[in-house]
């Protein structure tokens, strides 16, 4: 994923003045003395089967992941936020983009509780993170709870948030190296999206080992005692390594992106909307390296393909941003033999190209992986641009990502994307071959957010645009999205056929 800066070709995203920008707000809907306060993100939100609960703005910074956890009934949301700085008025310091750590027991109200900005000079954002509690961790303390959180491009650090108002820093797990050869739109080291498996304490990470040809590579690390992190392997695909020489191989000169671990599979997704691959491997093999070679974890050919089971390459223009398992469908109509099928959501992200809709539509997949070996597309979903007019809202228009966390009634069931401008899509997936649209919720723009501007047969035209970025759930069935564009995050409820489908009460 790409964050666009004032030096891109295509866009420049500013600031408003939010003092100006709030009162034209205010003009433009007649509210004077006396008036009920506006909510224009209530007022200009579009929707349906889905409603606002609540929102922060996240002192006005661009937000990236967020991440629930439950304190014995007390939920508490960790947001993760793209590089830039902001005021935060707890501290009454202007405080680089870090970790906003929120209480959202009651989503109406989200409280703010601590932003924990990045450690050192060279960091600037806190992309990723994941919780585990110590009692569902191998080894963990089980009065401890624990986050690892990626320390802008430069290492990835775990802390002690067992009390969400007073963050303690515990350790740097490592630091990342330098590329040898490909350099991305963030330079020459990197880190990126992250899982933390709690039952196996495995944390699956995306950065640059020193010397890799690319700036994202699966970094494993062993994290089941907390206090005593240890390094398992670094992967990637053939030709990322080292040791490889002559021209990168094609379809995979993008990095990796995202990794889920499930069971005994490992789940790949690289190039997150362009030159994209798929790769599903054998997690045990994975772990436990090639034994037949004398250094089994070893970045060389034989060894990075031991545990593959399969791999699927996408054109130049589609990527695979994610590869989340959706497993055990009882598709409806089928024969017995093939009723049970197992699936991946694989999302291709929407890049800076998209808007004004002048580059090849990104769409979701639903990718056929019953017979894993052979894995194979087999639906897409897509929001049209019209009669929504959102090729001409500004900003990205088009997939992000999918619901990062598992839950039963989901799983099987609704499929949650992030569409920047065109906000949260919800999608019936019980039938996986005709997956149908049933709710959405597209944020209305606030003093806060971002303008996108480009330019179109020589004339620039600046607008706010929503550019919603991930999203996740809680067990309550929240929908937390936060907005890339500076907006904040939005607690959002199922309502109608959509709160039907996943059976919530």
């Amino acid at each position: 994923m790409m964050m666009m800066t004032p030096s891109d070709p295509f866009l420049r995203l500013r600031r408003r003045v939010l003092a100006a920008g709030l009162a034209a707000t205010l003009a433009a809907c007649g509210a004077g003395p006396g008036s009920e306060p506006a909510d224009e993100t209530v007022d200009d939100a579009e929707a349906l089967n889905m409603r606002l609960a609540g929102m922060h703005d996240l002192q006005g910074r661009s937000a990236y992941q967020p991440v629930v956890h439950s304190y014995a009934g007390r939920y508490i949301a960790f947001v993760g936020h793209h590089a830039g700085e902001a005021l935060n008025p707890l501290s009454g310091v202007t405080e680089l983009n870090g970790m906003s750590i929120l209480d959202v027991t009651d989503p109406s109200e989200p409280a703010l509780l601590a932003h924990v900005p990045p450690s050192g000079l060279e960091a600037n954002g806190t992309q990723h993170l994941q919780v585990c509690a110590g009692a569902d961790l191998p080894n963990g303390d089980p009065d401890v709870t624990y986050i690892v959180r990626t320390n802008g491009m430069v290492s990835y650090e775990l802390w002690d948030v067992t009390d969400p108002a007073a963050p303690a820093f515990l350790s740097t797990i490592a630091e990342t190296g330098e590329s040898s050869r490909r350099e991305s739109s963030r330079g020459t080291r990197e880190t990126h999206k992250l899982q933390w498996d709690c039952a196996t304490g495995i944390g699956y990470f995306n950065g640059t080992p020193e010397g890799w040809r690319v700036t994202r590579v699966l970094q494993a690390f062993d994290l089941s005692d907390p206090a005593a992190p240890r390094h398992i392997r670094d992967f990637g695909l053939v030709g990322w390594e080292p040791t490889a020489s002559g021209p990168m191989p094609s379809n995979t000169i993008s990095g990796l992106h995202q990794a889920f671990a499930l069971g005994d599979r490992l789940y790949l997704g690289y190039g997150s909307g362009n030159e994209g691959t798929l790769q599903i491997l054998d997690l045990n093999r994975f772990l436990e390296g090639n034994p037949d070679s004398d250094e089994p974890f070893a970045p060389t050919p034989d060894n990075l393909l031991y545990p593959e089971i399969s791999r699927l390459d996408m054109p130049t223009y589609w990527g695979v941003h994610t590869a989340k398992p959706a497993l055990n469908f009882e598709v409806p109509g089928h024969v017995a033999d093939g009723a049970i099928r197992d699936f991946l959501i694989a999302p291709s992200e929407s890049g800076p190209g998209s808007e004004l809709c002048r580059d090849v539509f990104d769409v979701v997949f639903i990718i056929d992986i019953t017979e894993e070996d052979k894995p194979f597309p087999v639906a897409t979903f897509e929001v049209p641009p019209e009669p929504g007019g959102f090729c001409r809202r500004g900003g990205r228009f088009g997939p992000h990502s999918v619901h990062d966390a598992f839950d039963p009634r989901f799983d099987t069931t609704l499929m949650l994307v992030s569409y920047f401008n065109a906000g949260v899509r919800a999608v019936d997936i019980r039938d996986p071959f005709n997956p149908v649209e049933v709710g959405y919720f597209v944020p209305g723009a606030t003093a806060n957010t971002a303008e996108f501007c480009a330019t179109e047969a020589g004339v620039e035209t600046c607008r706010q645009a929503i550019q919603t970025n991930n999203i996740n759930i809680d067990d309550r069935g929240y929908v937390y999205a936060v907005d890339r564009a500076n907006t904040g995050l939005h607690i959002i409820e199922l309502t109608g056929a959509a709160r039907e489908i996943v059976g919530l009460d």
